[in-house]
């Protein structure tokens, strides 16, 4: 029982430390959250696609992936393209004083359930990083333990995961208050163009730079 328990704690352990980190999906849930809009479609579609992620990574796909440089190459592409368009509206929204008010600063979110899952998908498949944590780096990591168990080491990385994103979604609507004032959202949309350029720029040096 102390096995499961430490193979557990040591899959939530290292699923938090790859998944809390600055980056596209989180800068968008968070702002959805501040919304309000469409949380709910928005968390679960992360948290499933992780979760998805991880079992392929624990059942041996890890070393296709790394085996792949077609396919991350092409993932690469598509997601500097995604990310660089996404920080190029977060900058026009930063940059035109009249969009930043609660209100109308969610005026280009998803409006429909359908539309926040495909953009939700977009953000959790079109990033190699997302392959690399949860497929390679987790399934690697999970291979080590004891066949018996690999599994419970996967569900500590999936909950890890879905705590996060729940927590993320519903608890950034406490920033609400905040974000009534124009400038604060100047700001986040400011910090989310400039982490999505940032990544996309990282994205396309890594896997087309000779």
């Amino acid at each position: 029982m102390n096995q499961l328990l430490q193979a557990l704690i040591t899959g939530l352990l290292t699923g938090a430390g790859l998944i809390i980190a600055i980056g596209p999906q989180n800068a968008h849930v968070l702002r959805l959250g501040i919304l309000r809009c469409q949380v709910l479609p928005t968390v679960l579609v992360c948290a499933c696609v992780d979760a998805t992620l991880i079992a392929a990574g624990l059942s041996g796909m890890g070393a296709l992936v790394q085996a792949s440089p077609i396919l991350l190459q092409v993932a690469a592409l598509g997601g500097a393209l995604f990310l660089g368009w996404y920080g190029i509206k977060a900058a026009r929204r930063a940059f035109h004083p009249q969009a930043m008010t609660i209100d109308r600063a969610g005026a280009d979110a998803p409006s429909t359930a359908s539309a926040a899952i495909g953009t939700a998908l977009a953000f959790s498949l079109l990033n190699p990083h997302v392959y690399l944590d949860t497929v390679v780096l987790l399934g690697s990591i999970g291979a080590q333990q004891p066949p018996e168990l690999r599994w419970w080491f996967g569900l500590g990385a999936v909950t890890a995961s879905f705590t996060w994103f729940f927590s993320l979604g519903y608890g950034a609507r406490y920033l609400a208050p905040l974000f009534a004032r124009p400038l604060a959202w100047r700001v986040l949309d400011g910090a989310i163009a400039a982490t999505m350029w940032a990544i996309a720029a990282s994205l396309l040096i890594g896997r087309f730079a000779s």
